[in-house]
């Protein structure tokens, strides 16, 4: 699993520094799932976040860029869709139980990044990008930081959305 380090040494310092561990909990009970630990070590580091012009990031105890409210109105988007349309967009279904995908971030062209919920808690956790675009998703079988890690690389992780060109990072707090 990639570390936060090797995130930092491409992306630079973060500034957000979130401690306080109080949304997590809240959201994690209303979603029932517990959120893979790099996710949430990248998001408290960073806080809501645009990176490289491409990627957003936002952080359950921010007021404007809230991650609670990001993946709920995500969700409810995934759930108006008949499950036949869905299929054509997503391999499983969207939502936190186990085996469905979580919407945790989006791409400035149209991307939604989702985590696929492991069916057991200590199976691994996967990353979708599904590309509304073109309804095409892919599915990358590693952790979030992995697939963060690979996207400042330069690896083609983001359906159809180019790596970026310059790696930099602009707070959204």
């Amino acid at each position: 699993m990639a570390t936060l380090e090797e995130i930092k040494a491409l992306l630079g310092e973060p500034r957000f520094h979130w401690s306080d561990p109080a949304p997590w909990i809240q959201l994690e009970q209303e979603l029932g799932v517990s959120f893979p630990a790099d996710f949430r070590e990248i998001t408290d580091a960073y806080g809501p976040v645009l990176i490289s012009e491409k990627l957003y990031l936002d952080h359950p105890g921010h007021r404007f860029r809230n991650l609670g409210e990001s993946i709920k109105e995500s969700l409810e988007s995934w759930l108006d869709m008949e499950e036949e349309v869905l299929a054509e967009f997503l391999p499983s279904k969207a939502g936190s139980h186990p085996g469905e995908l979580l919407p945790i971030a989006r791409g400035t062209t149209a991307e939604e990044i989702l985590l696929r919920v492991p069916h057991e808690p200590s199976a691994p956790w996967a990353v979708v990008v599904q590309e509304m675009d073109s309804g095409e998703y892919e599915l990358y079988e590693m952790t979030f930081s992995d697939w963060l890690l690979a996207y400042l690389k330069g690896e083609d992780v983001m359906a159809g959305c180019a790596p970026p060109a310059r790696l930099f990072y602009e707070s959204l707090t």
